[in-house]
């Protein structure tokens, strides 16, 4: 499996003071109880490697900060700073969306007395002041280290709350969109190779926007709508919602796709589905997550309070403990599941408790107080190769079901980005795509069955608008044939995955 995946990304891995690493204290430098830089390039000699830009906010722990509180001139502009918490008034705070629900200014003692500082994530995450200019070249030169240090790929970590203006919702405003733009244009000049992908857990069509004309913003966005619809179909043994949502996904252009991950360090974002299903059923997710030991987190907007994300691990999400299921059929759900992030067009990426089927970890939640703990399980190293090395746990079972799909995914060209795919609409059960390669020489019909009963449907091969024969299902490793009237029969064990060629483009890609 090594060699199906290409790419790491590094969460933050700077020295820092709370948020696993997202409050970071010196954004140049490797918390020496990690590693050094050196450990991080030779991580570069195998892989490419993505680098988080936690651009939006310092440690309150950071010198920038200390300096600004001790009252060094030169820094005092670097925060948004107030007198008083009443100079930011009731209906400017009203009008803030920010994925927190506590205070927005944060009170601090300066060398001139108390001072309340825009704190959007957490009373230790300083926001920087980018109209000031001396912020924006200070990020840039971060930005250039990064480069230098071996980045191929550069997260922009929740950018969307970058620029905070009051009157405003303070989110996802032009002037961030600008300071993307500003990036990229730096990076076209100086490193024309290395990517931005924006973190931006926020409505779908917001979320796009990032993309902006498909040239100047980010080349790669998270796609957020994408696991919570996911989440949905399992839940409801339908995927109707999301093969609806997906006939409509747009890609602007060559050069941009997204990211299709299922989950991340914090858990399950909901923002991506807010307008693409009805609060009824966002509400129906958050329950039945509820039902497999998850937390939610809230966020402030709109004039109130509502859910934001989901903490859990993928695994707990879709399996319950104790209910006497066989450990086999809960990774077949699970691998069904995560093969949906492999079809899509885009480009796949999964967390590493995601690889590993972590359950949720409750514990830490209690010890810390943090509900995204319950996903940041801390990995015991030589359990985790004890685990692997036991052809009998549920983790080699796990890897080996999984592993076989990356390993397909990525010797077949119908999944490059750029491939072409048709969403099918065959029977509720059944997420249906069909991708063409980028040449159009090859064709994957990709099928999923969300429910745990058996299923079936017919495919016209006039739909496809292909004629074939034979066809081979490379994930079950048997043959299909077509009907005489040329219709494809299929059926579908619970939580199948089938990923059907034509027989005829398998012998051509063996022969080239």
């Amino acid at each position: 499996m090594g060699l199906s995946i290409n790419t790491l990304h590094i969460l933050p891995f700077f020295p820092y003071s709370s948020d696993r690493g997202f409050s970071v204290i010196d954004f140049d430098n490797v918390d020496p109880n990690l590693g050094s830089w050196k450990d991080i390039e030779q991580m570069g000699d195998y892989y490419q490697l993505m680098f988080d830009g936690v651009f939006n906010h310092v440690s309150s722990h950071s010198p920038l900060f200390r300096r600004m509180l001790n009252g060094n001139p030169e820094y005092q502009d670097f925060f948004t700073v107030y007198q008083s918490p009443d100079e930011l008034t009731p209906e400017e705070r009203q009008m803030i969306v920010r994925p927190r629900t506590s205070d927005i200014l944060t009170r601090f003692e300066s060398i001139n007395g108390p001072i309340w500082v825009w704190t959007t994530f957490s009373p230790d995450q300083i926001d920087l002041n980018y109209k000031n200019p001396k912020v924006l070249l200070g990020v840039l030169e971060t930005l250039l280290l990064y480069i230098r240090r071996g980045a191929n790929l550069v997260r922009l970590d929740a950018v969307t709350y970058l620029w905070e203006e009051p009157g405003t919702p303070c989110a996802n405003l032009e002037q961030t969109h600008e300071v993307i733009k500003l990036f990229r244009d730096i990076l076209k000049v100086v490193a024309p190779s290395v990517a931005l992908i924006t973190e931006t857990n926020v409505p779908h069509e917001q979320n796009v926007s990032y993309f902006g004309n498909g040239h100047d913003q980010a080349q790669m966005v998270y796609n957020f709508a994408l696991p919570p619809l996911v989440l949905y179909s399992f839940y409801k043994e339908d995927a109707t919602a999301l093969s609806n949502w997906a006939k409509d996904l747009k890609f602007v252009s060559e050069t941009t796709t997204f990211l299709n991950m299922l989950d991340t360090h914090d858990g399950v974002g909901l923002m991506g589905v807010k307008n693409i299903l009805p609060r009824a059923e966002i509400e129906f997710i958050i329950q039945k997550a509820r039902e497999h030991g998850a937390f939610i987190s809230y966020k402030t907007g709109d004039g109130g309070e509502e859910p934001y994300e989901i903490n859990t691990t993928w695994f707990s999400a879709l399996n319950l403990d104790n209910n006497g299921e066989d450990i086999t059929f809960q990774v077949k759900r699970f691998v069904a599941s995560r093969s949906i992030a492999l079809v899509l067009r885009g480009v796949p990426g999964i967390y590493f408790h995601g690889l590993i089927g972590t359950r949720n970890d409750v514990d830490a939640v209690l010890k810390t107080k943090s509900k995204r703990d319950i996903n940041r399980q801390v990995i015991d190293e030589h359990r985790l190769l004890a685990d692997l090395n036991d052809p009998d746990s549920k983790l080699a079972y796990l890897l080996r079901k999984l592993g076989r799909l990356l390993d397909i995914r990525v010797q077949q060209t119908p999944f490059h980005p750029n491939g072409e795919q048709r969403i099918l609409t065959l029977a509720p059960e059944i997420f249906g795509i069909f991708r063409t390669s980028p040449q159009r020489d090859r064709h994957i019909l990709a099928l999923t069955n969300v429910s745990n009963r058996p299923c079936g449907a017919e495919i016209a091969q006039e739909e496809l608008g292909l004629f074939e024969t034979q066809w081979y299902d490379l994930v079950g490793r048997r043959g299909w044939t077509a009907r005489e009237d040329g219709s494809l029969a299929i059926a579908l064990q619970p939580y199948e995955v089938a990923w059907l060629t034509p027989f005829r483009e398998l012998e051509k890609s063996i022969e080239s």
